[in-house]
This record gives C-alpha cells, sequence and structure tokens, in this order.
C-alpha cells in the first residue's frame, strides 16, 4: 500500500469540507463531555469544523494528520488549537491522555488490518467513560479512487465489523448510524470506554 497525502487536495477538500455534516455529530458528544476536556483528533485536517466546535466549547484539542498542508490549514484556523504532523500508525499506547478521540474521514485510508490495532491505540489514551468519534466505511472495500482530482487510496470494513472492533477494543456504542451528507456514505461511531 502506498502512503496517499491529501496535501495536492488540501485547499480543494477544506472549501468542500462543510458538504460533510459532521457538526451534528460533534454536537451529541459536546453534551457528553466535562468541562475543560482534552481531545485529540487523528486526521484533523483543517480543523473545521470539528476542531472549531471543540474549541468554541472551552475544550482543548491537539490535532494530529499526516498531510503537512492540512495541519498548515489548521493552524490557521483554529488557533487554538495545538497541531502536528503525524502518520496515526506511529501513534504509541499510552502516548497520550485525553477525554475523548474524534477521527473523522481518516481510519479508512489506513490497511484496514491495521484498524483493530489504531482502535486499542486510542483506548489506551483515554479512562473509562471517555469518548470515542469516529467515522468508518459503510460497507467492506479496498482500493484506490479518485478525490478531487487525485487518487487515493481507502481500506474499509463493513459496518457490523467496525462495530465489533469498536467494542473489543474495549468501548461500549452508543450512537451508530449511517451519514450520507456531501454526496458520500460513512458510518458514524460514538461510544464510551469500558
Amino acid at each position: 500500500m502506498q502512503q496517499y497525502s491529501y496535501d495536492p487536495i488540501a485547499t480543494a477538500y477544506l472549501a468542500e469540507r462543510e458538504r460533510l455534516k459532521s457538526g451534528k455529530y460533534v454536537q451529541k458528544l459536546l453534551k457528553l463531555l466535562p468541562k475543560h476536556a482534552t481531545i485529540l483528533d487523528v486526521g484533523c485536517g483543517a480543523g473545521v469544523p470539528v476542531d472549531d466546535l471543540l474549541l468554541k466549547a472551552g475544550h482543548t484539542v491537539l490535532g494530529i494528520d499526516n498531510s503537512s498542508e492540512q495541519i498548515r490549514l489548521a493552524r490557521g484556523r483554529c488557533p487554538g488549537g495545538e497541531y502536528a504532523v503525524r502518520d496515526m500508525r506511529e501513534l504509541r499506547v499510552g502516548e497520550y491522555r485525553d477525554d475523548a478521540v474524534v477521527s473523522f474521514y481518516a481510519l479508512f485510508h489506513v490497511p484496514r488490518g491495521e484498524h483493530a490495532r489504531i482502535l486499542s491505540v486510542w483506548r489506551s489514551y483515554l479512562p473509562k467513560g471517555g469518548y470515542l468519534l469516529a467515522t468508518f466505511g459503510d460497507r467492506e472495500w479496498e482500493g484506490e479512487h479518485e478525490l478531487y482530482g487525485t487518487t487515493v487510496w481507502s481500506s474499509q470494513w463493513g459496518r457490523p465489523k467496525n462495530r465489533v472492533l469498536v467494542e473489543r477494543a474495549g468501548f461500549e456504542v452508543i450512537v451508530d448510524e449511517v451519514d450520507r451528507s456531501g454526496g458520500e456514505s460513512h458510518q458514524v461511531i460514538l461510544a464510551k470506554a469500558r
């Protein structure tokens, strides 16, 4: 599998990002978070709308993305957040301590055979009662596809397997639904760490 970056399409993706209605899921998370929570956003992109909403609600956000251009955009749009260029596959168990991990439209760009391990790593960052809010592919598929004029690669399980992986990683699922905004289709899971 070749590593693909959103660097060439960061500006085009940002221009269309609002079509994907992530905000309603972030609002569900906001109702559950303690005051002044710390959130890790894995695959943060340009920071909007997810990190922007979290920061405006008074929370602390650390965003990571493997695209340096996305991180540059995030720093400009969400100056209250902290951002770093990182590949989620390099995250280590216990490296962070957070109240929540969020990850929108990112995990399926990693080989699906690694999803279980990555979910377990994310779980290691959370206390019991911490939260995960993440999107997954809603059908089983793997391969290259075009996105905003460039080639990207996706690798995803279907809905039942995604839920099983989340539960096996140590979470209790609160919300499991398909979002079809922006002409795309994604499984959205909000879960609580057991």
